[in-house]
């Protein structure tokens, strides 16, 4: 063809190729009708405001935590120039720690012990002390004698020095508290109930007010707070403390070459139980991680998911074949079987999980129902829209050679359909595990709950981490089996 052959046909059938204005502008009207649409969407939702009153360093402190965990030396000042060291209560280094990164410079010194109680001018003296009991010392006008207490030696802290990494150190005596980081150095007096810095402020500390607390911030290695006070550092370390083990566990603090030495060869630490026992007893009652309440709620996830699913499939299989047009004649039939299909998917699951966790209480079965309801709604309509396209010369095939309506359905309906029907099924059971745990949150059981607690106290972050990782990996191997058995079925020839 050449190009006067194609002019000639564009000029006979001008009418055909030429692209109308509508389809001419189309793409760039959509582009527009877009534009305007995000616009709208980011007006209506404040989203530009919402971004610039983000925190984001409270949500990078929060991401941190996932993966990390503190260890918190608080300093206490006195006033006669000595400081104490505590760690709190609930410490990840356990009784009497001792790490590495705080030196510490103490000496002993004779204390003045705490003065007994002076009884109140209100009490009453005992009618008779008896003769077994000393009087308590009086003056000669008859007034008790002031209580004295001896003086006990104590060991005192004079200065410590904090080292976070090799970027970040802190020095603290009762007066000064000096800090380098990031080749920066910050030197605060601390005098007259007041936290002064000796010159500008660097861009990693905060004061809101004159004398009071000053806020250092380290990046992730960690942060802390100099006050009149106290001094409080907070050191950040990578990874899950005490994951195995507890710090009221005999096997706190050894290597996991001594622990598997004591277990294979060593001798009891507990006479009632063999080491192996005791080990395990150990991680599964872990005060920190709770390990086996926290596998025990992501099976009753994992049961909750399943019995809700299975149940689903066997009430809607039955009333598929009553809503669809082509298997039951009666139109009355079809429209009350899928009105009731359309009532139960039209609420969703966590309404459901909260109207039947005050109906039954909190636990599994709350969660159970509220996917069996759920979901014998969405797989019933499913079902029937299937039944509704199947072949009808395989059904006419089986009826020619006088079968009954039972085996009609058998032979003729059946294969057709129930490779879509357990492919539905499988995928709704993969889908619920992840459901079951957003609907345990409102009491309906399982992972969920545990799950919710740990996010409310803001500070278990790395105990919500710890659920996460499990239930990513649950939802892994069942989404691995479900892909495989639908993919056996959908491939399988039904015939």
């Amino acid at each position: 063809m050449d190009r006067s052959f194609l002019e000639g046909i564009a000029l006979r059938h001008g009418d055909i190729l030429k692209v109308s204005d509508r389809r001419k502008y189309r793409m760039p009207l959509m582009l527009l009708a877009l534009a305007i649409y995000l616009a709208a969407s980011w007006w209506f939702f404040s989203i530009g405001a919402v971004l610039s009153r983000a925190n984001w360093t409270i949500a990078g402190s929060y991401l941190a935590q996932w993966v990390s965990y503190e260890v918190r030396p608080e300093f206490r000042i006195a006033d006669d120039g000595t400081m104490s060291l505590s760690y709190g209560r609930h410490s990840p280094l356990g009784e009497n720690p001792e790490p590495e990164w705080v030196s510490l410079q103490s000496e002993e010194r004779l204390v003045e012990a705490a003065k007994p109680a002076a009884p109140s001018a209100a009490a009453k003296p005992a009618a008779d002390t008896g003769f077994m009991i000393p009087a308590s010392p009086t003056k000669p006008d008859g007034a008790a004698m002031p209580a004295t207490a001896e003086p006990v030696r104590k060991n005192v802290i004079l200065a410590a020095d904090v080292r976070f990494d090799r970027s970040t150190d802190m020095n603290i005596t009762p007066g000064l508290v000096t800090i380098d980081h990031g080749g920066e150095t910050l030197s605060i007096a601390i005098r007259g109930g007041r936290a002064d810095p000796e010159g500008p402020l660097p861009a990693w500390a905060e004061q809101k007010r004159p004398g009071e607390k000053i806020v250092l911030s380290f990046g992730l290695t960690g942060w802390a707070e100099v006050s009149a006070d106290r001094v409080v550092a907070r050191n950040r370390f990578f990874g899950w403390a005490n994951f195995f083990f507890d710090t009221s566990s005999p096997f706190f603090g050894k290597s996991y070459a001594e622990v598997l030495q004591l277990i294979l060869s060593g001798e009891r630490l507990d006479p009632k139980q063999s080491n192996l026992s005791l080990a395990w007893n150990n991680i599964c009652y872990n005060a920190e991680w709770q390990h086996l309440d926290v596998w025990t709620k992501l099976l009753q996830t994992i049961v909750m998911a399943f019995a809700g699913t299975l149940f689903a499939c066997l009430v809607a299989f039955p009333l598929a074949f009553v809503a669809a047009r082509n298997i039951t004649g009666s139109r009355l039939l079809n429209q009350i079987t899928k009105r009731f299909f359309d009532f139960l998917r039209s609420v969703d699951m966590l309404i459901w999980a909260l109207f039947f966790t005050r109906a039954f209480g909190p636990g599994p079965l709350a969660g159970m129902s509220a996917i069996f309801f759920t979901d014998t709604g969405t797989l019933g309509k499913l079902y029937s829209e299937a039944l509704e396209n199947i072949d009808d010369r395989q059904r006419e095939g089986v009826r020619s050679v006088g079968a009954s309506p039972m085996e009609i359905q058998r032979y003729g309906v059946l294969p057709q359909v129930m490779p879509v029907f357990a492919s539905q099924a499988l995928y709704f059971w993969e889908s619920n595990t992840r459901s079951a745990t957003v609907i345990g949150a409102v009491g309906a059981g399982g992972i969920g709950l545990k799950l919710w607690e740990a996010i409310r106290t803001n500070s278990n972050w790395h105990n919500v981490a710890y659920m996460v990782i499990l239930l990513l990996v649950v939802v892994f191997i069942f989404d691995t089996i479900s892909n495989a058995l639908r993919s056996r079925l959908i491939n399988r020839n039904p015939h």
